[in-house]
């Protein structure tokens, strides 16, 4: 864990504004794994569609002595031609941490409320409008899908590639970071490359 905070940019959502930090009864090491499960969701279900991941990686750091913040971050690509692919990986990271707090047996509703990850989901909206696609919080816009079609369909994904997430958050746990090729390599699943055929 460092003892200074990360760079600035990497506390950030992609609007330039600090991400929420949540306060957790769960441990530092609970807390770590449930950021890896968190980051492991967007890589794995992101690679099953085709997309191309460059890093997955924990982000930890004590700003005080006896204190510490965890966050998280994965790089991977956007392709105009799958925006509903990119929206349902957004989704999968808190479905994926979720899960991880209930199969270990942490899950409270204080602990849960801690996992919403709404810069996720706004970043799904804004990427995709860029794109002329609608996704509405809490309805189905003309053409579009609501968060609530597109969290169903991350539900599914996270269900079926449970096992190779579960692979993903331990090693990163271990090592910090990985990269997209060691996520595919752990996983079997192919990492393609950017704007590569899905």
């Amino acid at each position: 864990m460092m003892t200074t905070a990360p760079a600035p940019e990497l506390l950030l959502d992609h609007r330039g504004t600090p991400r929420r930090v949540n306060k957790t009864s769960l441990s530092y090491d609970d807390s770590r794994l449930g950021t890896a499960f968190h980051e492991a969701g967007h890589a794995v279900v992101a690679m099953s569609y085709g997309l191309h991941v460059v890093t997955s990686e924990i982000i930890a750091w004590s700003p005080e002595p006896g204190q510490w913040r965890t966050t998280g971050n994965t790089a991977l690509e956007f392709r105009p031609s799958m925006p509903w692919q990119f929206a349902t990986q957004s989704a999968a990271s808190t479905l994926a941490e979720v899960r991880y707090l209930m199969v270990y047996g942490l899950w409270t509703p204080g602990v849960a409320l801690g996992c919403a990850a709404e810069h996720d989901r706004e970043q799904a909206i804004d990427v995709l409008a860029a794109n002329g696609h609608r996704i509405g919080r809490d309805r189905v816009p003309a053409g579009g899908k609501s968060w609530g079609q597109v969290r169903g369909i991350a539900l599914r994904k996270v269900d079926r590639l449970w096992p190779e997430i579960q692979i993903v958050a331990h090693a990163m746990n271990e090592n910090t970071k990985l990269t997209g090729d060691q996520i595919a390599a752990m996983t079997g699943l192919t990492n393609f490359p950017l704007g590569g055929a899905a």
